[in-house]
């Protein structure tokens, strides 16, 4: 996994400054000072939504293994400016943890586009646009200029993803989607910006494709909790074709107990629902996000936060006897119990 630090931030007008000034830190206009403009408001959930609490901070940002390398780019003047952008998020979001955030695309600037341009894997296979990352180099910033506007005016539009498949180690194949560049390039964007929200949600469990994290220190884990813990019985439990059933309804559910910015979540549903391009046919997709995707660990991650981690959270304390470690990797996970019925129930 590689790890980048291109971040995204955007000056703020007079206009903003006098409103932020002007709002109290309880309204709904709330802003940070000088290091983020993204408005936060206390959670007010529907009846059909599920209200959570959040813990456990992390650093960094999460890398779609399949188009992200490391980045070769400086720290600019701009990208400072970024970081402090993004690190306000941060601040509001650890501050706030039952907070929604109202206002998160104008973090998607042009110098966070580029950023998130030079994070992609260069040598990737191109999605339905042919257009592979040396040949968009070519006039970067009037491509990049152009996709900003059409981002923040509603004209972009998500491309279906070119199905390939994969062999996999059982002799079955595993389909993957390559998006096209652009939208590669929109997704990474607004990984960077989520991920410093759902950095401070996460649990310290959970270790697949988040920042900072790896397959390595989720195998310590496990280490640890059998060497030094009272654990006689191990269950390895995985989410059979998980990326391809995720339910796109509650997805955009869960997204919504922290994301009130609808042009946000407009741009996830565009990319869920764009579909699949398979031999020059389109079909559908009305369930599951496609694997190899850049925003699709993500949204694995927020999905299972809500489904799985809360939920063994909360059974750990009320209802566990004993010690049960519980590891998470996307969705393999590893509960460990002194009993084996335990294991099993986790």
């Amino acid at each position: 996994m590689h790890e980048n630090r291109e971040t995204s931030g955007t000056s703020r007008s007079n206009q903003d400054r006098d409103r932020s000034e002007k709002a109290s830190s309880r309204t709904a206009d709330w802003h940070v000072p000088e290091e983020s403009d993204c408005a936060v408001v206390p959670v007010n959930l529907s009846n059909n939504e599920e209200q959570h609490s959040s813990a456990e901070a992390g650093e960094g940002r999460a890398w779609a293994k399949e188009n992200i390398a490391q980045s070769n780019t400086s720290p600019t003047q701009s990208g400072e400016r970024v970081s402090q952008g993004l690190r306000g998020v941060r601040k509001v979001a650890r501050e706030r943890r039952q907070g929604r955030f109202t206002s998160l695309l104008h973090h998607v600037s042009v110098d966070l586009l580029r950023d998130s341009f030079y994070a992609l894997k260069r040598q990737a296979a191109p999605g339905v646009d042919g257009v592979t990352w040396h040949e968009y180099e070519i006039g970067l910033e009037d491509r990049l200029a152009d996709l900003h506007s059409r981002v923040h005016r509603g004209a972009y539009r998500a491309q279906p993803s070119r199905r390939v498949y994969i062999p996999k180690a059982d002799g079955r194949q595993r389909p993957l989607g390559i998006a096209a560049l652009e939208d590669k390039v929109v997704q990474q964007a607004v990984v960077t910006i989520l991920n410093e929200i759902y950095e401070v949600d996460f649990r310290g469990f959970s270790y697949g494709f988040r920042p900072g994290r790896s397959p390595h220190q989720a195998l310590d884990a496990l280490s640890v909790g059998l060497h030094r813990k009272r654990v006689n019985w191990v269950l390895d439990a995985d989410i059979r074709g998980f990326y391809d059933h995720v339910n796109h309804e509650w997805t955009l559910k869960f997204l919504q107990h922290r994301v009130a910015d609808h042009r946000m979540l407009r741009l996830i549903q565009k990319w869920l629902k764009a579909g699949v391009s398979e031999d020059g046919q389109w079909s559908e997709t009305k369930v599951g996000t496609p694997q190899g995707a850049v925003v699709s660990p993500l949204i694995a991650n927020v999905y299972l936060h809500y489904v799985f981690d809360l939920w063994v959270e909360a059974w750990r304390k009320k209802v566990a006897r004993g010690d049960v470690i519980v590891v998470r990797y996307a969705d393999d996970r590893v509960p460990r119990a002194p009993r084996a019925e335990r294991a099993r129930s986790a």
